[in-house]
């Protein structure tokens, strides 16, 4: 190994290509690794003049060449994965096909106690038949006309006996002993699609995914969770991305930072 000339706590500079031991390579973040190595050992020669020996750093434990990096590989790819988590919940939530609707009639499920049955218009040829366990929370008077927003690509589900095509979107306090239906912004027509994002996000909304592809992919599991009522009561998406039409926000009409079914 290539001696190292140290007097004074200073050091005499090295031939380094010629005298590094042939485990070294050359590349130039190596060559600046030793280098800083050879710096903290003049250092410490400096401090330690008492010494017979000269305390210098072996070339071997100089930093790899991944060292001189500021952020580790890890932090980095944490924060990508974050942003790729975001923009995966809400693309997800746009492939959901939720609408403005309106309750053309509501009445009484005849073979559950806790159910009605909502025919609503949703913008399509035929009203939809819906089921809705409201029984507890709404007066049925109340929902009679009432504008709704309506998630409408799930598959239809067999309800004590009436088949139940959608589901009308709520929220619900933490104990969920109340619960409303959300409000579509005045102005929205049945059939207005319903995103999240801005406005500008209306051009790129992508068609909804067909209802075998929300169940087996189990979209409105992923994104439910994520739904909340702000402290005003406007409805988004993991606190940051609007429940819009394209003539304004969906609300909850008294429920605040509540939960979103």
């Amino acid at each position: 190994m290539a001696a190292t000339i140290v007097k004074a706590g200073l050091f005499a500079a090295l031939p380094l290509r010629t005298h590094f031991p042939p485990c070294f390579s050359s590349s130039p973040k190596t060559l600046a690794s030793v280098s800083r190595s050879l710096r903290l050992s003049a250092v410490n020669n400096h401090h330690h003049r008492g010494s017979s020996w000269p305390r210098v750093t072996t070339f071997c434990t100089a930093a790899p060449d991944d060292a001189v990096s500021p952020v580790s590989e890890p932090e980095k790819k944490s924060e990508s994965q974050e942003v790729v988590v975001e923009e995966n919940v809400k693309e997800t939530a746009n492939l959901l096909d939720i609408r403005v609707g309106r309750i053309i009639k509501a009445w009484q499920h005849e073979e559950a106690d806790s159910l009605y049955v909502e025919e609503v218009d949703i913008g399509e040829a035929e009203p939809r038949i819906i089921c809705s366990g409201l029984v507890k929370y709404v007066s049925l008077d109340l929902l009679q006309g009432a504008a709704v927003v309506v998630l409408a690509n799930l598959k239809p589900r067999n309800m004590r006996g009436v088949k139940s095509c959608g589901m009308l979107l709520c929220a619900s306090d933490s104990s969920h002993e109340n619960v409303e239906p959300l409000v579509p912004p005045q102005g929205s027509v049945p059939g207005d699609r319903v995103w999240f994002g801005g406005e500008e996000d209306l051009e790129q909304l992508p068609e909804p995914a067909p209802a075998n592809k929300v169940q087996k992919k189990k979209m409105w599991e992923a994104v439910q969770p994520l739904l909340k009522t702000d402290e005003s009561g406007v409805s988004m998406l993991k606190e940051e991305h609007l429940m819009r039409t394209s003539v304004g926000v969906v609300t909850s009409n008294t429920l605040k930072n509540a939960n979103i079914s």
